[in-house]
């Protein structure tokens, strides 16, 4: 096209539209996408310092998934220690309601064994003299070959009747044992009547009654072992709770053997570890009781003790991973506030203004519009030449 010759007039309009052109095609691009910088060849200052702002901005996206998943870790352990506490408040008031039940009650109530026996003077082996003789009114059928131990079954064998057993002692002697019972002795009494030789025991003369009082004897109230049962029952949902108060694999309860590290930044120099704590029964220092745990109230005493520690302990707990979900959550909110702050900066160096670019496009179609007519016009110019020559 070099051989084609243009005059200066139209040349200066031709280029004029030729740039108009190239802006008219910057300013519809940065319209259609938004950004003034859409390549390193806009501007390579603003595109890299903004491609580095914006890969930042997506680390630090990246960690604030682990970071709420932390917080979740957190706030389930501090949930798992507030329903625990409440148990532990549980077992008190149990310890507190043994405590403030009798601790021994009538042997009447529970139908125990009285404490009157009678015994003989010494077993000689020999023969029974009479067959007639009676306990409490019950006959005892006996034989000249009965032994004591035979003679022993034979008053057991009509013990609910007569309220009486019997046994033989090392030395061979047979034993009588008063036994309170609602029906056969109510009150505790052993009366022989006819005669009984040959087993260290003779009744010729009618020993007479070995009385016991009705509920003399004070045993433990069954109502504090009743209560030992339910204390146990709550240690074990003490552990079984803390088994269960974990997120995501992750179990802060379980032990000081686990931890959970928090990192805050995208090269890891920042960083939160957060120890476990051990809230199962025996990590507070509670252990299950016998079933005379709560009969004395020296025992009862001490267990409230134990329970008022294991409470304080579950207090600095939570306190503990109270302080540390704070501290997180805090960088939590620091992280996207920075997110924000390094997406803000990198689309103050790319985003284009939508208001200007349209009014430069405005601007740049006015201007095309009149180039075009100036180049009309000098080629008209050039047009009255040819006519002169014509």
């Amino acid at each position: 096209m070099s051989s084609i010759t243009l005059s200066q007039a139209v040349r200066t309009n031709l280029l004029s539209l030729q740039n108009t052109a190239s802006l008219l095609d910057t300013t519809q691009t940065r319209l259609a996408t938004g950004n003034k910088v859409n390549s390193a060849l806009d501007n390579p200052t603003s595109y890299f310092t903004a491609a580095s702002l914006n890969s930042r901005a997506s680390d630090l996206g990246n960690l604030l998934d682990s970071v709420s998943n932390a917080v979740q870790t957190i706030q389930a352990a501090n949930d798992g220690i507030t329903s625990i506490t409440k148990l532990v408040e549980s077992a008190q008031a149990t310890a507190n309601q043994a405590q403030q039940t009798s601790a021994t009650v009538d042997s009447a109530a529970v139908a125990a064994i009285a404490s009157a026996d009678i015994t003989g003077s010494g077993y000689t082996a020999g023969s029974v003299t009479t067959s007639t003789f009676t306990i409490n009114g019950t006959s005892i059928s006996t034989t000249a070959s009965d032994t004591a131990t035979t003679v022993a079954a034979a008053i057991t064998a009509v013990q609910a009747t007569t309220g009486v057993s019997a046994t033989v002692s090392g030395g061979g002697e047979l034993v009588l044992h008063a036994v309170t019972t609602a029906s056969g002795n109510p009150n505790g009494n052993i009366t022989i009547a006819g005669t009984l030789t040959g087993l260290g025991l003779t009744a010729a003369a009618n020993l007479g009654t070995a009385a016991v009082a009705a509920g003399a004897t004070q045993v433990a109230n069954p109502a504090r072992a009743a209560l030992v049962t339910q204390y146990n029952g709550l240690l074990d949902q003490i552990d079984q709770l803390t088994k269960d108060a974990g997120y995501n694999g992750n179990n802060l309860l379980a032990g000081s053997s686990t931890t959970l590290k928090v990192v805050f930044n995208e090269t890891g120099t920042s960083s939160l570890t957060i120890t476990g704590k051990d809230t199962s029964a025996t990590g507070l220092g509670l252990a299950q009781l016998a079933s005379t745990g709560f009969d004395t109230n020296a025992g009862i005493t001490s267990i409230i003790g134990d329970l008022k520690s294991a409470t304080d302990t579950l207090r600095a707990d939570a306190s503990s991973f109270g302080s540390n979900l704070s501290i997180v959550q805090t960088r939590q909110d620091f992280t996207k506030a920075l997110i924000n702050t390094l997406q803000t900066g990198a689309s103050n160096l790319t985003l284009a203004d939508s208001n200007e670019e349209a009014a430069n496009l405005l601007a740049l179609q006015t201007r095309q519009s009149l180039s075009t007519k100036a180049l009309s016009l000098a080629s008209q110019s050039d047009q009255n030449v040819l006519r002169l020559l014509q």
